[in-house]
């Protein structure tokens, strides 16, 4: 058995893991999926500015409650948020794995990813808050961009729950260390229909940042609607995989 946490990226919440859980549980895994910071139910609660330092600590904190070190699988731009919390706890993280997620060296930030996406549908479709410090994913770009191959039903659930992301975290440098982070294996499952982070950035990123292996399925950015069953296989598959070098 495993303990897992499962991460949410932009705009999403806790919720988007709802056809995954299931398998995991069934194999026997412990696991957790918060709502990051000024997200999901919770998105009330936080006052002020979300910080990737507030991000972390949710994730930090739960590391430190799990009686084991945790696999941590993290989708999309939350990349930046297990990436820190692997370097502030390197011992309490077992494998990291990267779902089409800006897995970045130290000193960069996930903005200067982002807006130079060239490939991406996202690249233009984002509004900017400048005075809250959020960003959100214009409408009109939902399906394309996050859902492509996804139900109408999941699109819909999207519809209703989706919210402003928190920006600051993302102007943010990371810091990394090869003490710390990269002592901790490294899995990066790759989406090849991914409209929102391309598969060329996807491979640009894994380029910079050599892992222990490379998955990939046919999916758009949203794999956990559309392809829960072959994620949820793969995510069982690297868990069982023997140790290796990040």
């Amino acid at each position: 058995m495993a303990t897992l946490i499962l991460l949410h990226g932009s705009w999403h919440g806790a919720w988007c893991w709802y056809k995954v859980t299931p398998g995991l549980q069934a194999a026997g895994h412990k696991f957790f999926f918060p709502d990051l910071p000024g997200h999901g139910k919770e998105w009330r609660a936080f006052r002020g500015l979300v910080t990737l330092g507030a991000m972390v600590k949710t994730v930090t904190e739960l590391l430190d409650s799990a009686d084991e070190p945790a696999v941590i699988v993290v989708h999309s731009r939350s990349g930046i948020v297990a990436s820190r919390a692997a370097e502030l706890r390197p011992n309490k993280v077992r494998k990291l794995i990267y779902l089409a997620s800006f897995m970045l060296r130290d000193g960069e930030r996930a903005a200067d990813y982002f807006f130079n996406d060239a490939d991406s549908l996202l690249r233009g479709n984002v509004t900017i808050d400048r005075f809250r410090m959020t960003d959100m994913i214009r409408k009109s770009v939902y399906k394309d961009g996050l859902y492509a191959d996804c139900s109408a039903d999941d699109l819909a659930l999207s519809y209703a729950l989706l919210g402003p992301e928190p920006s600051l975290p993302a102007l943010t440098r990371l810091k990394l260390s090869e003490r710390n982070y990269g002592s901790i294996p490294r899995y990066f499952i790759e989406l090849t229909q991914d409209r929102a982070v391309s598969l060329t950035l996807q491979r640009k990123l894994v380029a910079r940042s050599p892992c222990a292996q490379v998955f990939s399925l046919e999916a758009s950015h949203s794999a956990y609607f559309s392809m829960p069953n072959e994620l949820t296989s793969t995510i069982l598959q690297i868990i069982h995989l023997p140790p290796a070098a990040g």
